[in-house]
């Protein structure tokens, strides 16, 4: 990979302790700091009183559920939500004059956050073939180039359209109507890569991929169970709620390879204990365990379970299929296994298994330290089983709660955004339309980048993210970018994915949520739907960044119209001059949102049916919730090698950098740090402060990995793991390394070897010794030794 300039040099990057706790008054002063500096006194209020209120727009950063309009916050946001309202509704500007004076190499040069602070992007800018800059270029010209692409493919399956979480309901409605009505499936999103495994895992198991919980259960529940997942960085707000769980009366376990200070304790700051006391203590036990060895722990704790009776037999019967084959497996395993698996003692996680046996209801949350892996799906199933084992599913207080990572990306799902939606949806949608979709599968984010590699997609489109960063394999899927015919950005702001487009690239620049959107039929208001189902509306309250901004909506049916003309005779200016005739078509096509003009606009909005939760009916092929029986599995880590598990920073949301500070962790001034435990640095012939390059190779494949020039880190982290933030270690995640089922990216579990800084050539040819082995877990009884 070629180096880029990262802005700061390694005399800025210092070290200082770990935090034990999230929050206080520190994140007050960072999220107005942030806020003043980009947006100024004027566009800080009133952009931040209006954050997640009902009356207000929602945060474009996760997807937390809000509480009830009479119980939020005058400050309804955490810092890193405040962080996100910043970046977007920032004064800053790229204007064509900035694209003129910087060529697209000259661009590609700097660091993700140098090309994040250059600003909103005010014009469509276009950069054909062979040119070094972009330059403007107008909506209707901008609009035929698409069509002319699209319309000249051999086949609608030579275009893949992808979404990021930031787009809307009704946004991503229209987007999927269009893509369908050109004929193609090729609907890939950022879901693919994050919460996949959760979706295929819990639709196999319970009939929906989505929370059996709102937020109600996690505040009246006796046990909540946070595995796989960061809250202190990713989902702050899920700290205040804690919070309240656990003045209620709640126990927490935490599970996760590191001990996160948002794991530990929190200082609420709108609380007196939170600014001036020592906050509260959140987690009652915490397991450190080693990357990947959840599997191995639910098993184990299903087995004392079962041993000790503490289960829900009532339940069992009415509701469940497969117990008994579950009940067998787990009661015969194997501790030796157990433990080598998840560096836990049998002390450990007997002590964590009572606290379930003792819980009447549970909670059980979790990320993408769970999806993220070879046995994502099989991992996922396994916490489904504790749940279905002790009836926790269907009364309050307790359930399943995959917390997503970004702010719609359950509502583009809801709203047809899948590869492979359920042939229900395309019914509903044949009879709302009078056009009968394609029928088959299509590609999702891995098999679109398989694919633009092969030459088989010659157009991408990309509805908001940054694609390139996003993804695995940062080389190949800029390769496979640079192989189409048209690459088209629909984005706020500049990121890497603009630098490395197609033969013509397209940025066409949009309204974010922070604006007014105002059309035809007047002012308009979008809506999204959170981590609990909960979908609401949202309206900007600022004016646009540029004139020249048009919304999601008005750019999607802009490109269909000049794509399909009157084909199947869709409205879609219609759709554009007013929202209601999109939501209205949604009422008719998309199940449980009946009303939904009527149920969205109301305060707070309203609450998506979910059958398991509801009424405990499982859309399964038994009709009933699914045991299903795994083995236990580990990656194998040969010996001088490391299992590294890719994280963000608390200065990041996703691949947009905020900034340099990951102050939780005690890390200032820099990025490229891998945190590993002192006796493997040591036990590999290096020390604390040593700079290394990380290095993998997947089998069968000649392409050799590398991350480079990173600072080693001591770190609390078990033995034989590593940690180390995306997206700089994208480069090391090959393509083909994917969870089972759900072709995720196994991000969380990737081999590595450790070697001197600059000491070999990243060629190929240059590095002798990596990793080979294509890292297929071992099931039990054989469990490489991992330390």
């Amino acid at each position: 990979m070629s180096k880029r300039t990262h802005e700061f040099t390694e005399d800025d990057l210092h070290r200082g302790p770990a935090k034990d706790t999230a929050g206080g008054p520190t994140a007050v002063a960072v999220s107005m700091r942030r806020s003043l500096e980009h947006m100024g006194p004027i566009r800080t209020a009133r952009t931040l009183l209006k954050l997640n209120q009902a009356d207000g727009f929602d945060c474009m950063s996760c997807a937390w559920p809000d509480p009830d309009p009479g119980e939020r916050a005058t400050a309804e946001f955490c810092e890193n939500g405040a962080k996100a309202v910043a970046e977007e509704a920032t004064k800053a500007r790229a204007t064509p004059e900035f694209f003129a004076r910087h060529s697209v190499a000259e661009l590609d040069a700097h660091s993700e956050w140098w090309l994040g602070q250059q600003g909103r992007i005010t014009h469509p800018m276009v950069r054909r073939p062979d040119a070094t800059h972009y330059e403007p270029i107008g909506w209707d010209e901008a609009f035929r180039l698409i069509a002319s692409e699209l319309d000249g493919l051999e086949s609608p399956d030579d275009a893949t359209f992808y979404t990021s979480g930031r787009a809307s309901n009704e946004a991503a409605f229209a987007y999927q109507l269009f893509v369908r009505a050109f004929g193609t499936n090729n609907l890939p999103d950022c879901s693919n890569m994050c919460h996949e495994s959760t979706s295929i895992a819990l639709q196999e198991s319970i009939g929906i991929g989505k929370a059996s919980v709102t937020l109600p259960d996690l505040l009246g529940a006796e046990l909540i169970v946070i595995a796989g997942q960061n809250p202190g960085t990713n989902h702050p707000r899920m700290l205040t709620q804690l919070e309240h769980a656990k003045q209620n009366g709640a126990t927490i376990l935490t599970i996760n390879p590191l001990r996160e200070a948002g794991l530990n304790r929190f200082k609420n700051p709108q609380t007196p204990r939170g600014v001036v006391g020592n906050g509260t203590r959140l987690s009652d036990m915490h397991l450190p365990i080693r990357v990947n060895g959840d599997i191995a722990l639910f098993q184990a704790i299903g087995s004392l379970l079962v041993e000790w009776d503490a289960l829900d037999h009532p339940f069992l019967e009415r509701y469940t299929h497969g117990f008994a084959e579950w009940r067998d497996h787990v009661a015969d395993v194997d501790w030796d296994v157990v433990t080598e698996a998840t560096g836990l003692t049998r002390g450990q996680i007997t002590d964590a298994a009572a606290l379930l046996r003792d819980s009447r209801s549970t909670v059980f949350c979790w990320a993408m330290g769970l999806t993220q892996h070879r046995n994502g799906v099989a991992t996922i199933k396994e916490l489904v089983n504790l749940a279905l084992a002790q009836g926790n599913i269907g009364k309050p207080g307790a359930g399943l709660f995959p917390v997503r990572g970004h702010s719609n990306v359950q509502g583009d799902r809801t709203m047809g955004i899948w590869e492979r939606v359920p042939q229900s949806f395309l019914d509903s949608l044949q009879r709302e339309f009078g056009f009968d979709p394609p029928r088959e599968h299509g590609f999702d984010t891995v098999d679109s980048i398989r694919a633009m590699r092969d030459g088989k997609v010659r157009v991408f489109v990309g509805l908001g993210g940054n694609f390139v960063q996003a993804a695995p394999d940062t080389d190949v899927t800029a390769a496979a970018l640079r192989n189409t015919l048209l690459s088209v950005q629909i984005s706020t702001k500049l990121n890497r994915s603009h630098l490395v487009g197609g033969r013509t690239a397209l940025i066409l620049p949009t309204l974010g949520r922070t604006e007014r959107d105002v059309q035809e039929s007047g002012p308009q208001a979008i809506t999204v739907e959170d981590s609990t189902c909960s979908v609401h509306s949202s309206r900007g309250p600022l004016q646009p960044a540029s004139p020249h901004l048009r919304s999601e909506v008005s750019i999607i049916t802009g490109m269909a119209e000049a794509t399909l003309g009157d084909r199947y005779g869709i409205d879609w200016s219609g759709m554009r001059a007013d929202y209601r005739r999109i939501r209205d078509h949604i009422s008719r096509v998309v199940p449980g949102c009946e009303s939904y003009e009527v149920n969205a606009r109301r305060p707070g909005g309203f609450i998506l049916p979910h059958p398991p939760r509801d009424s405990r009916t499982f859309d399964t092929a038994s009709g009933r919730g699914e045991f299903e029986v795994s083995p236990i599995e580990v990656v194998q880590v040969p010996e001088g090698h490391l299992l590294l598990q890719t994280l963000r920073s608390h200065d990041q949301f996703n691949t947009t950098i905020y900034g340099y500070s990951d102050r939780y962790r005690g890390i200032e001034g820099g990025r490229h740090v891998v945190f590993a435990h002192r006796e493997d640095i040591a036990a590999l012939g290096f020390a604390d402060g040593d700079h290394v390059d990380l290095v993998t190779r997947w089998d069968g494949d000649e392409h050799v990995r590398c991350a480079q020039g990173f600072r080693l880190v001591a770190y609390d982290v078990p033995r034989g793991t590593a940690a180390a933030y995306y997206p700089e270690t994208n480069p090391l995640v090959p393509l083909d390394a994917t969870a089972r089922k759900s072709n995720q990216p196994a991000s969380k579990s990737v081999v590595v070897r450790l070697t001197v800084a600059g000491e070999v050539d990243c060629d190929p040819a240059g590095v002798q010794g990596a990793v080979g082995g294509d890292w297929l877990h071992k099931s039990r009884p054989e469990v490489a030794h991992l330390s």
